[in-house]
């Protein structure tokens, strides 16, 4: 960025911190009056903005001088970038799940895993779902239902199995090249999503494998569970595999999206019930379904740009200067910092992007690859994500099983969360040991 005023102001930081202090205290009220889901009660977006009005009180320049610089950094282009791809996902996974290919997918690997692996099952057939779709939400409404229902006919421990769905979709979304935590990562310290694939999933990789082996161990079920004819279409899982294997080659991400899109609808068009119309809604309903993360982006990105204006960035920057001795503690950092903030949102994206900028701060001053710094933001926020028992993850996975006859809380599953607590382990080591360092030069 240029024409900042370099200069430390702390109270420049008051923004984000009463963005939090909003989102937090109404979180905590709605949770003492025993609402549901307290956390997502007051939206994200209004806190957001209330943040905005704050940003609009720094400094003794006019509001047309500020809203230029707000203006700058939401304008920015790896901002831009991240809003048309938050979108073009959206679009996507609507259309994808609207011609079938969702349900197709639970479906076959349902029929497809022995009933005595089941909970093995689950836990891969979430994080495919969670890789393909690039969503844990989407992930978990879809499979909790069912793996709560086996559960009960099964034996096998109701929070065990619905834990094994959540932590498939927490290894799915946090991988996925279209999930909106890759893409908040990854444009905000601007590396390609498939190189922050390549270090994440050397980190990814060992957790599930882990989780896998534990499942399989303690996973048998105590009776034979009897599963009905379940229907799937593979022509419907085409656009998954396609998009996938796409972003793995390099192809640029939009290119990506949009042949995911058209091979989707052409499929819904030609071989199911999907209409020119039905498609074009599908595609409006795939936008405004990411409206949140489009905003958050979109005030996070001008904010950002008059807090580093008015010296805030500088003064935390130095701040945290002094407890870095190293790169080691610098990524130490960025992995607490991200984990903070989480804690303090319950939202992974929203943790990424308020985090992202003083991270590539960070990696900056200390050589940090930026790869690896994406990484670590993407990793620790769905580390957090998936034991906070506030979070939208575990809230609505409790909710769904109740809603199967199934009474579960979300601090009955944190413990079963084996696979987030094993990210969170191999994301440690991997800063000590850099087994998922890529063997090419820095960007």
């Amino acid at each position: 960025m240029t024409n900042r005023i370099k200069k430390e102001g702390k109270w420049a930081l008051l923004p984000f911190l009463i963005f939090i202090l909003i989102y937090l205290g109404a979180g905590i009220y709605f949770q003492l009056q025993g609402v549901e889901m307290a956390f997502y009660q007051f939206p994200s977006v209004t806190a957001m903005f209330v943040a905005v009005l704050a940003t609009f009180c720094l400094g003794k320049e006019s509001i047309t001088e500020k809203f230029k610089i707000f203006a700058r950094g939401a304008g920015n282009e790896n901002v831009l970038t991240m809003l048309i791809i938050y979108i073009l996902a959206g679009a996507f996974s609507m259309v994808v799940a609207a011609m079938g290919g969702r349900d197709s997918v639970v479906n076959l690997g349902i029929s497809l895993v022995p009933v005595e692996y089941l909970v093995v099952g689950i836990f891969i057939i979430s994080a495919f779902m969670g890789t393909a779709t690039g969503t844990s939400m989407g992930t978990i409404a879809s499979i909790v239902p069912i793996a709560a229902g086996i559960a009960v006919k099964s034996g096998v421990s109701e929070a065990f199995m619905v834990a094994a769905c959540v932590g498939g979709a927490m290894f799915g979304d946090n991988l996925s090249m279209i999930s909106d935590t890759t893409i908040a990562a990854t444009k905000t310290q601007g590396c390609e999503l498939r190189d922050k694939f390549k270090v994440n999933f050397k980190i990814a990789l060992p957790a599930a494998i882990i989780t896998i082996l534990l499942l399989f161990f303690f996973g048998q079920p105590e009776a034979t569970v009897t599963i009905g004819n379940l229907d799937y279409n593979l022509i419907t899982i085409i656009p998954y595999i396609a998009v996938f294997g796409l972003a793995l080659l390099g192809v640029n991400v939009f290119l990506v999206l949009v042949s995911g899109i058209a091979l989707a609808g052409a499929i819904g068009i030609i071989g199911f019930d999907m209409t020119i119309i039905s498609f074009a809604q599908n595609i409006w309903d795939g936008f405004t379904a990411m409206n949140e993360a489009f905003f958050l982006a979109l005030f996070c990105g001008g904010i950002s740009e008059m807090i580093a204006y008015y010296g805030g960035i500088q003064w935390l920057i130095t701040k945290l200067n002094h407890m870095i001795k190293g790169t080691k503690s610098a990524q130490l950092c960025i992995a607490f910092l991200v984990s903070l903030v989480d804690c303090a949102t319950a939202n992974n994206t929203v943790a990424i992007i308020i985090s992202g900028g003083v991270a590539k701060d960070i990696s900056n001053a200390y050589d940090i690859d930026s790869r690896v710094t994406a990484s670590l933001l993407d990793v620790f926020s769905c580390v957090l994500q998936g034991i906070i028992p506030y979070g939208a993850q575990l809230l609505t996975a409790s909710a769904l099983a109740t809603k199967n006859g199934i009474l579960l809380s979300s601090i009955e599953i944190i413990p079963y969360m084996w696979y987030c607590w094993l990210l969170g382990i191999f994301g440690i080591l991997s800063i000590f040991i850099p087994f998922a360092k890529l063997p090419i030069t820095k960007n």
